[in-house]
């Protein structure tokens, strides 16, 4: 899943998701339809049918090459639009579904404050929330008015004793200057809610960019200095004394990412699990009063906490101690205004932080489209309300039906994988099942909606908006504190276009908007579907079983639940694919990091390899000739055509090495490739002799 930045910000008090959960798609980019001469932002767009021999390069030796045979031609159909630094597949149903959420919000938005007094106040509030974003000029003509009163909380600030309290507000409106303070299920008692406090701070995607060495590192650096100057020269201050706050800003930035875990540690939930009374974590850091803090953040009392790195905490106090008041200033209003929603803003901060972030981290050449943003900002403010209509509309039971049936068939799989498993010992397959067993599926969209009630939208005011948005989502997570579960809960919205697992949960979750053509289609064949959704299916329950998810047990709760000789079976196998994936080379001489992706290799191998069995098993019932071509291919070949076409589409260089050096998951190509090169079924199928390489002498496997 790739919610990106902003959507960080707004589930920072929900910080499980941060490091936790493990998602399929990670689609950040949108596709079109094949045509010309019209802007972006306005074409059409369709669903691509399960199986789309259009795509298909017919000049390319899958056996040599898989993706390029199975996605070749998709690029020259659908070319990067100019606002996007990446698109394929997925994306194609997120742009779809974009497309249809934004009727529902004109239709929403219609009529202003004539409109129906009888009409549901749920809907009355996405229309108003998307109006108010709409209105360009309004936003303009406030300037920074809207901001200023969070500005002039800072200016007032006499001494650091005096940060607790402005730093805990600054989390409640999402921005993590400093730290990050939320809740978690407790990763050693999954029936709890416990409250959590990680590093923060940071500007730049993740601790390595601020000490990485060569020539695109110190590029990206020199551009984010230059950016932070322009950003406060647009608030007010002279141009030489912005220039000399950026450089101030970001030492300080760097002070704190030198502390700060890198990406791949916070992997390892043992490492960003330390739970303390918080008069240790006063000890840890006694510059910062955090019962003062705790009271202004509004959460239940808390006695204890999960302080993820508590060597950041100590280098943290000593940061703020060797740092002078007027730094710590610039660098509160430099976190704030980077926090702001760029589209509440006025249009030359909105365009200021789109180049740097989007333009230059990312090769994005055009900003997105305002409606298109609009009804995303709204989605994440109002999720359950507008996906509430969503799921009416456009999720028929027929697809909800299928998908449960395919979860059992691959449950049923992994259960009959696990008996053929030579490396597992008797002892780890019991519990092993007995986790698989206890799976939970969420399907569609919840049982029980989100209560808005207490929102405050106002049709003139999109900052005030978006703020209150941010704090309401802050309260709703900081109220769990001290509280049982709701197991019943869903982590992102139903019309979002990804599906993912929690291991505290231990659920695997399937929203409506994933369950659409080429993904779910139900004039496609089963194979095609399959090997479409069904790798998707296996993929989350295989990240119950991958190197984050094998660490909790049944009921959510981190334990050593495998036998010491079953453990290094698995971290062997495990290592095979860190190796091989860590070979391939994505952009220049960036190769990726068979460590930090690894959780979602293994996911799409194994996944895949599921879904292989259900297949099987379903042809068997339904008895299907599995050696009969239908439109040209076996069954067999459509169910791995439909993975590699899962995967179709391209990517910028920029955004391909942010991915690289950020991103847990592989670039498409290699979520191709990779999988199908570790499956001797498919070089079988495909006709390929061993040594080429989709069928290498030795493959990886662990599930």
């Amino acid at each position: 899943m790739g919610k990106g930045k902003t959507m960080m910000k707004r589930m920072a008090a929900g910080l499980t998701i941060a490091f936790m959960i493990a998602s399929a798609l990670c689609t950040t980019s949108i596709a079109q339809t094949p045509s010309t001469g019209v802007a972006d932002s306005e074409k059409t767009y369709a669903l691509l049918p399960g199986l789309d021999k259009r795509l298909i390069d017919t000049t390319a030796d899958p056996c040599v090459d898989f993706f390029q045979y199975a996605c070749g031609n998709f690029t020259k159909l659908y070319p990067i639009p100019n606002d996007r630094s990446a698109f394929g597949t997925g994306a194609m149903i997120a742009e779809h579904t974009q497309y249809v959420l934004h009727a529902m919000l004109e239709k929403a938005a219609a009529g202003g404050a004539g409109r129906n007094p009888n009409e549901h106040p749920n809907k009355q509030k996405i229309g108003d929330a998307y109006a108010a974003c709409m209105e360009v000029d309004a936003i303009n003509q406030k300037g920074l008015k809207p901001l200023q009163p969070e500005l002039d909380r800072i200016a007032a600030l006499k001494s650091k004793d005096e940060l607790p309290e402005l730093l805990a507000h600054y989390q409640l409106i999402g921005v993590n200057a400093f730290l990050a303070f939320g809740q978690q299920q407790d990763f050693k008692d999954a029936r709890k809610q416990i409250a959590v406090v990680d590093q923060g701070g940071l500007g730049l995607p993740e601790r390595d960019y601020y000490f990485r060495t060569g020539e695109a590192p110190e590029k990206t650096r020199t551009q984010y200095v230059q950016h932070i100057a322009n950003m406060l020269r647009l608030m007010g201050d002279p141009e030489a004394k912005a220039a000399s706050e950026a450089q101030a800003t970001m030492q300080l930035e760097a002070a704190l990412a030198k502390v700060s875990m890198d990406i791949t540690s916070q992997r390892d939930p043992n490492k960003v699990y330390h739970l303390m009374p918080v008069s240790d974590l006063a000890t840890l850091a006694p510059g910062v009063a955090w019962s003062r803090f705790l009271t202004a953040s509004g959460a239940a009392p808390v006695t204890e906490l999960n302080v993820t790195n508590p060597e950041f905490f100590k280098g943290l106090n000593a940061l703020l101690a060797s740092t002078d008041m007027e730094t710590i200033k610039t660098y509160l209003r430099w976190q704030l205004i980077n926090s702001i929603p760029g589209y509440v803003l006025p249009k030359t901060f909105d365009d200021e932080h789109f180049d740097f972030y989007g333009r230059r981290l990312r090769g994005q050449p055009e900003q997105r489209a305002r409606w298109k943003r609009c009804v995303q900002a709204t989605d994440q403010g109002l999720g359950e309300v507008l996906s509430q209509l969503y799921v009416t509309q456009e999720f028929p039971p027929a697809n909800k039906q299928a998908t449960q049936q395919m979860v059992k068939d691959i449950e049923a799989a992994m259960d009959q994988d696990i008996d053929t498993l030579d490396w597992m010992s008797s002892a780890t397959k019991v519990r092993a099942k007995e986790k698989l067993h206890a799976v939970a599926d969420k399907i569609g969209y919840p049982d029980h909606w989100r209560d808005y009630s207490n929102l405050t939208i106002a049709r003139d005011d999109a900052f005030g908006n978006a703020l209150r948005a941010t704090e309401f989502e802050s309260r709703r997570q900081l109220a769990k504190i001290g509280k049982p579960v709701d197991r019943g809960e869903w982590l992102i919205t139903p019309a979002t276009v990804d599906a993912y697992y929690n291991p505290s949960m231990n659920d695997i979750n399937f929203p409506a908007g994933i369950l659409q053509p080429p993904l779910y289609d139900s004039h496609a064949s089963d194979a095609s579907n399959y090997g479409h959704v069904g790798g998707v299916v296996g993929h989350e329950l295989t990240h119950g079983f991958d190197d984050q998810g094998r660490q909790f047990d049944a009921n959510g709760n981190l334990t050593d639940w495998w036998t010491s000789e079953d453990g290094k079976k698995f971290d062997e196998k495990a290592d095979c694919e860190v190796k091989e994936y860590g070979n391939f080379v994505a952009v220049d001489d960036v190769k990726l990091n068979g460590k930090l992706t690894l959780g979602e290799n293994t996911a799409d191998n194994g996944g895949l390899r599921l879904a292989y069995i259900a297949l099987l098993a379903d042809a068997k019932r339904k008895n299907i000739d599995l050696t009969r071509k239908q439109d040209g291919y076996t069954p067999i070949q459509q169910f791995f055509l439909g993975h590699g076409q899962s995967w179709c589409g391209s990517t910028r260089p920029e955004q391909l090495r942010l991915q690289v050096q950020t991103d847990p998951h592989s670039p498409r190509q290699f979520r191709a490739n990779g999988v199908v090169q570790n499956m001797p079924e498919f070089g079988h199928a495909f006709g390929c002799k061993t040594g080429q390489p989709m069928m290498p002498v030795n493959a990886c496997r662990v599930w």
